[in-house]
């Protein structure tokens, strides 16, 4: 009896507190009427819903969905949804929706007497109008309080907005069990069909689950849902909305579920997607520069999180320059080539006419936002950095070309002696003969010969993650970094040589839009010159001679251009290949995720034999 006395007050002291203030609010300027106050306490200008985001591939194909919030929502216009749907909810839910005030005082009183009498709760006496205020501002906390909320919530929902943007938004609001949000969501997942191709029974079938979408789920609890429909169909004939044949037609109607399986797919690539539009949103909506002041770093993170979750949920399409076939390709080679248990690969490939990065590989049996190789693998380059660490700042500085000479006899500074491949000392080469064969001796003399400083200042446009003053020494030369490269860091380096020295930021998310296709993001890159053309040009030709007559013979493939560089770290860690030809740039890495030993594979050339097949 205490509940429902609870209840009755409750019921008649909200409209008399309403009528008070009203009245207070019109016989005196002097003291804020109840509406004032209310749009300062409890302000509603919008009744925006989290929506799906979409992901797209270069070709226009859906690749990923992405749900915010938990909600799996896509938003359905008013006039969008059937009549039939809204006179189910609106004689089911609230008869007097049109009518009422956000709050029905008639049918709360109706309810208390109804649970009064059954000494339990069967009717909340909630109106449409107060249900979605519950499920968009509130909670279903069972209180008092959160009922007296929802009222003057319900009372701010009327005043600004007319019942067809009330009932449209509690038509999307509203729960269709299995994470599913909203009738045209429910439509798609349960019938894999747009809500206006279902016919009345089925309309009248998902209909029936937000009532209680633990009881009527149509999975687990199909009967049930079908015995409330058959309820909903006769509660619509009752009130002339349905004849008595259209009734029993729809009763018979056999109803088959056809589940739609949300899209998600190219995890590697998708999580790098996720990487870079948080990046994106970092720089477009200017929380770089407040990362950069290094104060409040948590604050700023978290300030960061809530706008991406506030731009994401607002549904997006970020088309993205996924080349689906090449990635299919990328899959299969590298799982064809790398059969051994514990020896992993990554890749990527750039597209460095366009500046796309066109597919990633972050590693076998990947799986979405796990450690991603492709990008967050932080390896010794070996001799693959020789190209842009000392060969093409040492052209660009003496003049050098690929016939010119260096001397790659024994070198021993300040104590540290590198070794050549099997150890030995090949006295004056070209640059080409050094490149191709990859004399170590010869790299570490041009890196002391234009000075460690300089030759790192050519890697500042590249903007390696990990690479920092600690790396300021010889042994970087030839690969021997504290932490090293990524796949996708090396990679991009390399589009320069495809570039005319020129370097662009490469970049997967070619823009982002919102769900009527207006243009949000989109990167707006300025290329820097990391070396002059003559350089690029004596690059090219020393690239190319590795893949003709040296170490990257298995390269070697039918394209206009072909060059490239083997890199192998010490103990035989690491294997790479990266290298381009007209169009594209790859780089593919091979070892292990703790840094074991991969000599066992070294004479087959996985990595060579993997970017042939991808290039090819």
């Amino acid at each position: 009896m205490r509940s429902l006395f609870g209840w009755f007050c409750v019921l008649f002291m909200v409209p008399v507190f309403l009528l008070c203030g009203l009245a207070a609010g019109k016989e005196s300027e002097a003291i804020k009427g109840l509406g004032t106050v209310l749009d300062e306490k409890i302000p509603i200008d919008s009744l925006n819903l989290p929506q799906n985001s979409f992901i797209f591939d270069r070709d226009g194909r859906l690749i990923s969905e992405v749900t915010s919030q938990q909600q799996n929502r896509v938003f359905t216009k008013y006039e969008n949804i059937p009549d039939t749907v809204k006179n189910i909810y609106i004689l089911s839910e609230d008869q007097r929706f049109f009518n009422h005030i956000g709050f029905d005082a008639e049918g709360m009183l109706r309810a208390v007497m109804i649970n009064a009498k059954s000494q339990s709760v069967e009717q909340g006496g909630s109106t449409i109008t107060q249900q979605l205020a519950r499920n968009v501002f509130l909670s279903h906390e069972q209180s008092y309080n959160r009922k007296l909320s929802e009222l003057l919530y319900s009372y701010q929902l009327e005043k600004n907005f007319t019942k067809e943007q009330i009932l449209e938004s509690y038509l999307n609001a509203i729960y269709f069990a299995n994470g599913t949000y909203g009738i045209g969501t429910a439509s798609t997942y349960y019938f894999n069909k747009q809500i206006q191709e279902l016919n009345t029974a089925q309309l009248v079938f998902i209909s029936a689950i937000p009532n209680n979408p633990t009881m009527y789920d149509p999975i687990k609890n199909f009967t049930a849902t079908k015995e409330r429909q058959e309820r909903l169909l006769k509660l619509l004939h009752n009130n002339g909305y349905l004849s008595k044949d259209e009734l029993e037609r729809s009763i018979q109607f056999p109803i088959e579920l056809s589940l739609k399986e949300r899209i998600d797919t190219q995890a590697d690539y998708v999580t790098y997607v996720h990487h870079e539009l948080k990046q994106m949103i970092i720089e477009k909506e200017g929380f770089a520069q407040k990362l950069a002041t290094g104060e409040n770093q948590e604050v700023i993170e978290k300030q960061i999180e809530d706008k991406i979750n506030q731009i994401v949920s607002s549904g997006l399409i970020i088309h993205t320059a996924l080349d689906t076939n090449l990635q299919q390709k990328l899959t299969q080679s590298i799982s064809k080539n790398l059969p051994y248990d514990q020896v992993q690969g990554a890749a990527a490939v750039i597209d460095h006419q366009s500046h796309h990065i066109v597919a990633l590989f972050g590693g076998k049996n990947y799986e979405k936002f796990a450690f991603n190789r492709a990008y967050q693998a932080y390896r010794q380059p070996g001799s693959a950095i020789k190209p842009i660490l000392d060969y093409a700042p040492y052209i660009d500085i003496t003049g050098a070309t690929t016939s010119s000479k260096i001397d790659a006899r024994e070198f021993c500074k300040d104590g540290y002696c590198p070794k050549n491949y099997n150890e030995r000392n090949y006295g004056m080469v070209t640059l080409e003969t050094a490149l191709k064969y990859s004399y170590n001796t010869a790299a570490v003399r041009m890196l002391d010969k234009i000075g460690i400083e300089k030759g790192f200042s050519y890697l500042t446009p590249f903007k390696f993650d990990k690479i920092s003053k600690s790396d300021y020494k010889l042994a970087s030369a030839i690969g021997g970094f504290e932490y090293g490269v990524s796949p996708l860091e090396l990679t991009s380096a390399y589009t320069t040589f495809g570039n005319d020295g020129l370097y662009y930021e490469n970049h997967a998310i070619t823009k982002v839009t919102d769900l009527n296709g207006k243009t949000i993001y989109q990167w707006q890159e300025e290329p820097v010159r990391a070396w002059k053309e003559s350089t690029n040009k004596e690059m090219k030709e020393l690239l190319s001679s590795v893949v003709k007559s040296g170490t990257g013979q298995k390269a070697a493939i039918s394209k206009s251009y072909v060059g490239g560089k083997t890199g192998t770290t010490n103990d035989y860690k690491d294997l790479w290949f990266v290298g381009l030809t007209d169009r594209y740039t790859a780089a593919v890495w091979v070892g292990r995720d703790s840094g074991g030993n991969v000599s066992h594979i070294y004479s087959s050339n996985p990595q060579v034999l993997i970017w042939r097949e991808i290039m090819n």
